[in-house]
């Protein structure tokens, strides 16, 4: 038989001991705070990466991303008609929309897109918080390096079939 009331005292205990404790707040304009690894404070562009493929955008759950471009001929020596490529007009991110979810960082198939832990981009009017690619370019020294391989884990795709090519042309 439990007494009645116990649920009350237990949490009662955890407030009481949760007051007598020194709170651990840090002054942030003063002190930095010490953010986890890999967080995410806002998207970089890398743009030289960018093949103007348009999965972010079309990925994009808000409709945060702006893309413009134009295509160019490139003439290769030898090549029997001038090839095309697409050319970076336009990019933006507009931060007021943005819901920070990652999908158009994970979908970006050539790595133009990065988190960098910058969080301190604040905006005294909501009309500057969409960025342009050159905005979105300075924050890309911020990124941090991709986290080392686990020794213990199974081995990137790459190194298994280069393993696999050189098995079998030895044998």
């Amino acid at each position: 038989m439990e007494l009645p009331g116990k649920g009350l005292v237990k949490g009662l205990a955890v407030t009481l001991g949760t007051m007598t404790k020194r709170a651990h707040t840090q002054q942030y304009p003063d002190v930095e705070p010490d953010l986890p690894p890999r967080s995410r404070g806002v998207i970089a562009l890398l743009e030289e990466n960018c093949t103007v493929c348009m999965l972010c955008a079309r990925e994009c759950p808000d409709w945060c991303i702006y893309i413009d471009s134009h295509k160019e001929e490139v003439v290769v020596p030898g090549a029997a008609r001038p090839r095309q490529r697409n050319v970076l007009d336009r990019f933006a991110i507009d931060f007021s929309l943005c819901m920070y979810c990652g999908i158009c960082v994970e979908v970006c198939p050539f790595d133009a897109l990065h988190w960098s832990p910058e969080f301190e981009y604040a905006e005294h009017d909501i009309r500057d918080l969409l960025h342009e690619k050159e905005r979105l370019e300075e924050w890309v020294p911020t990124v941090p390096a991709p986290p080392a391989h686990d020794p213990n884990g199974e081995p990137a795709k790459e190194q298994t079939a280069v393993t696999k090519r050189a098995a079998r042309e030895a044998g």
